[in-house]
């Protein structure tokens, strides 16, 4: 019963977790006050974050879009022969990217919350995540998950890839998976621009 309870919950927040993480960004993009300092360091992290997400993609396939933990097969190849979550590495990096690049002239204290609030977030939904779809790959994968597991860290990288890897890479994927990610980003960068320029008019 206990199971059930902390299953169902964590299923919940598997489905909801594109709402929870769109929160602490449309906070940044409000409340944030970027420089160009920070924006010339915060957004080369999140392009290096965004393209990680769409190296793991072209290897995960659409489920990564699925409202539920599902997985055709153990993907082991690419970017998880380094690291078991790059889709999660990726978004972090780009989370932090952004975070950088929105809070160049917020005081330190606002700063500090925005960041704190964006990232926390990110981290509290891993938590809650991460486990449930572990717990489906080892009832589904069993032993060759298990040994996955003891040959490739959770979240942070090899720094030589675990082989052999299984699975391929497919960039025609990305399309029609990243479509959703791909308008978010471009809404931030835009937000960002708008905050630049702004401060910017302000200034003159």
């Amino acid at each position: 019963m206990a199971r059930d309870r902390e299953r169902s919950w964590r299923d919940a927040v598997f489905a909801r977790r594109g709402t929870l993480l769109a929160l602490p960004a449309a906070a940044l993009a409000v409340f944030g006050k970027p420089s160009s300092s920070s924006i010339a360091l915060g957004v080369p992290i999140a392009l290096a974050g965004e393209a990680l997400r769409c190296w793991a993609v072209g290897y995960s396939g659409v489920t990564t879009r699925s409202d539920r933990v599902e997985a055709p097969k153990l993907t082991t190849a690419g970017p998880y022969a380094f690291v078991r979550n790059p889709l999660y590495v990726g978004n972090f990096l780009t989370a932090l990217g952004f975070a950088i690049a929105f809070t160049g002239n917020d005081e330190p204290a606002k700063r500090n919350a925005l960041v704190i609030a964006g990232l926390g977030t990110m981290l509290a939904v891993y938590a809650a995540i991460v486990p449930l779809e572990e717990a489906y790959l080892r009832e589904t994968f069993g032993p060759e998950f298990d040994a996955y597991v003891a040959s490739v860290p959770r979240v942070i990288p090899r720094l030589a890839a675990a082989a052999p890897g299984v699975g391929s890479y497919d960039g025609a994927v990305i399309a029609k998976a990243e479509t959703r990610t791909f308008v978010t980003f471009a809404v931030m960068l835009g937000a960002l621009a708008l905050k630049a320029l702004g401060s910017k008019s302000g200034a003159d």
